[in-house]
């Protein structure tokens, strides 16, 4: 008998974990959006992967290098880990094709709104898309997890606004990640119990 793939919410991270302040390269700048990591805590302990999904073109536009991420990401999950939340995965896109870095200013399959940042994650970590979510505060966010089935929801707490003309409506639409997750839990919770 086969084991059943574990489900997964995909998170956007600036923005939508954390206060988007633009191109974040300095730990400094870090702040975490209220709530967001008992948030987080809460899907751990509902057994869902946590995994963020992120554009990070400011690599390749040389706004910071790849230390400068990995320190920012770093401190990320020492403040969730504080208040019992981790993430179990970070997969992020350095490329934009008008960069400045030559390697990485390219056309790719990573870039949100395209989904190879979660076709890369549920691969890794055996997920199953089916009744997996996408959060993220960009329209693009929505736009990457419709392309592979993903319930969507739009947080308030970053860019939000109008769709783009011809994009779908996301699923849901939050005041913010605590909202999102209350929202993720209780139609877990029908979904059990159907």
């Amino acid at each position: 008998m086969s084991q059943a793939r574990r489900r997964a919410v995909f998170l956007d991270r600036d923005g939508t974990i954390n206060q988007e302040v633009g191109y974040i390269s300095q730990v400094k700048d870090l702040r975490l959006i209220d709530g967001a990591a008992r948030a987080i805590a809460e899907l751990n302990r509902a057994g869902l992967a946590v995994i963020v999904v992120s554009n990070q073109s400011g690599l390749a536009r040389g706004y910071f290098s790849l230390e400068q991420m990995l320190a920012v990401q770093a401190e990320l999950e020492r403040r969730l880990a504080r208040e019992g939340a981790r993430l179990d995965g970070f997969y992020y896109c350095p490329h934009h094709p008008r960069g400045k870095v030559e390697r990485l200013a390219i056309e790719c399959g990573c870039r949100k709104p395209k989904p190879g940042l979660v076709l890369q994650a549920a691969q890794d970590h055996g997920l199953e898309l089916a009744g997996s979510y996408m959060v993220g505060d960009r329209w693009r966010d929505a736009a990457c997890g419709q392309a592979v089935g993903l319930t969507t929801i739009l947080v308030a707490t970053g860019h939000g606004g109008q769709p783009p003309a011809g994009d779908r409506e996301p699923d849901y639409r939050a005041a913010d990640l605590a909202a999102a997750v209350r929202w993720i839990l209780t139609r877990a919770g029908e979904n059990r119990h159907a």
